[in-house]
């Protein structure tokens, strides 16, 4: 049996019935890792003799009759923008090449007391800024359905494990699509939680009014599964949501009869490319015959939301980055300077890379004197437009359907050097992060090159339950999640 490719829920099933060892299964994805790991480029750091021994632990704890978490001796894979104590946290970035966090990040330190094992850090575009993982400072990832194409970004590194059955589960980050993206691109679930439900302590932070941690894995019970362990208060973040965390696994039924879901008629036009429509009508079709309502609701500032998400993220990165100027930790030049500046200057200019300093310039001036009201508090009032359109369009229906991207993945180096149209690969994705919603992306259909295409359904705010059910029925009711790259 080849274990690696088993759902966290089967693996579950059969680690409880002892009918398989949480050391033949981890084992069995690190073996995976050696066998495909050269063509994918997943990961930047690997952990195979502490994962071995943390299965062992696991195993003897089952065999003394302990009571074990729900992911106990399940591998899960850690996007390294999430700190682990005593192991290296880069954000695929020269700036923290050699930096150990000395702590573990709470959403970390939870799939860990849930009984899980890390198998490595994965790779993702450098500080989550990219959509593609071609940005980061040691290597790109490949798309396991075809390595010719990227997997998305900035968490390309985490669905590209998942989709190469290089992991079980797999944490991300998501700041503006950067898990929803990827899961469309590789054809895996990825789930974005409402801002506030997962604690973001330990994340080495980009936006932080955007970013969300949340899990890419390989069905919608699995993802139920990781974010029941996942989410929650935490008091050393003060953006942590304190409300009861149900059991989101209860919200998987199959059935959606009466759910009214929502086509926004502004991301069914012109620049989808028609593979991406023909799914997504697809799609909608089914959700009907399984009983959903489809209802048309309109998004009217959807247009202003890449622009106004790259003003308010850039802001917030030029501010958060400011930390790493080759002082107390990270990169510092090793040419000889002459006084501070000059070496602030000097280690900046080679720590970061050409993406991150295009976004700290940018970021830096949206705040600065002159330019603040012009450009930054115009965008913040246009999140608040984008907020308030979901608001309206939750008033006629209980989830909203969109596109992950307007496109499948592209090839390797196609748009590269062409920022604006990577930018526009987010297009779907970043007005949730804007309005701090929950969406969950998994794959719909296929374009005539194989590569997945995916779908997102967006939620109310703290309404991650409707989400779940609503893709657990399509995928139910499908089989694009059971087809694999043939790698």
């Amino acid at each position: 049996m080849e274990l690696e490719k088993l759902t966290a829920h089967e693996c579950r099933e059969k680690l409880e019935k002892k009918e398989i060892s949480s050391k033949e299964l981890t084992q069995s994805v690190l073996e995976r890792i050696d066998a495909v790991e050269d063509r994918v480029e997943a990961y930047i750091n690997l952990m195979p003799q502490e994962a071995i021994k943390a299965a062992k632990a696991i195993d003897e704890r089952r065999a003394a009759g302990e009571p074990l978490g729900p992911l106990a001796g399940i591998p899960i894979a850690l996007k390294d923008v999430l700190c682990l104590e005593g192991i290296p946290a880069t954000c695929a970035s020269r700036m923290l090449e050699h930096f150990v966090p000395p702590y573990t990040a709470t959403a970390v330190e939870k799939v860990l007391g849930a009984g899980a094992i890390p198998v490595g850090k994965t790779n993702m575009d450098e500080f989550a800024m990219g959509s593609s993982t071609e940005t980061s400072a040691f290597h790109p990832t490949y798309n396991p359905w075809n390595l010719d194409y990227v997997p998305g970004g900035s968490s390309g590194g985490s669905a590209a494990a998942i989709a190469a059955d290089e992991t079980v589960l797999a944490l991300g980050t998501d700041t503006g699509g950067s898990i929803r993206q990827p899961a469309g691109f590789c054809g895996v679930v990825g789930l974005k939680p409402t801002y506030g439900r997962v604690s973001r302590y330990g994340l080495i932070a980009y936006g932080s009014s955007l970013d969300q941690i949340g899990p890419l894995v390989k069905d919608v019970e699995d993802a139920a599964l990781l974010l029941n362990v996942i989410a929650g208060r935490d008091e050393r973040d003060c953006t942590s949501a304190d409300l009861p965390v149900p059991d989101y696994t209860q919200a998987l039924t199959g059935d959606i009869r009466g759910l009214k879901v929502g086509l926004p008629k502004e991301c069914f036009g012109e620049g989808l490319l028609p593979d991406v429509k023909t799914a997504l009508d697809e799609a909608a079709k089914k959700l009907e015959a399984l009983g959903a309502e489809i209802v048309e609701v309109s998004l009217p500032h959807t247009e202003y939301g890449i622009a106004a998400y790259y003003l308010v993220a850039t802001a917030e990165a030029s501010s958060n980055l400011a930390r790493f100027d080759g002082v107390v930790y990270g990169y510092r030049t090793p040419d000889k300077v002459e006084g501070l500046v000059d070496m602030y200057m000097k280690s900046r200019a080679q720590g970061f890379g050409p993406e991150v300093k295009r976004r700290i310039m940018l970021g830096t001036f949206v705040l600065s004197s002159g330019f603040y009201d012009a450009y930054y508090l115009k965008a913040c009032r246009v999140r608040t437009l984008l907020r308030r359109d979901f608001e309206a369009a939750f008033e006629k229906v209980d989830t909203v359907l969109m596109p992950t991207s307007p496109t499948p993945a592209f090839k390797v180096g196609e748009i590269s050097d062409d920022p604006l149209q990577m930018y526009l690969m987010d297009v779907f994705t970043v007005t949730l992060n804007m309005a701090g919603l929950p969406g969950i992306a998994l794959p719909c259909g296929f374009s005539r090159e194989g590569l997945p295409v995916g779908m997102q359904f967006i939620g109310k705010v703290f309404d991650e339950e409707t989400i779940l059910r609503a893709a657990h029925a399509f995928e139910q009711n499908t089989e694009f999640h059971k087809k694999k790259p043939n790698l």
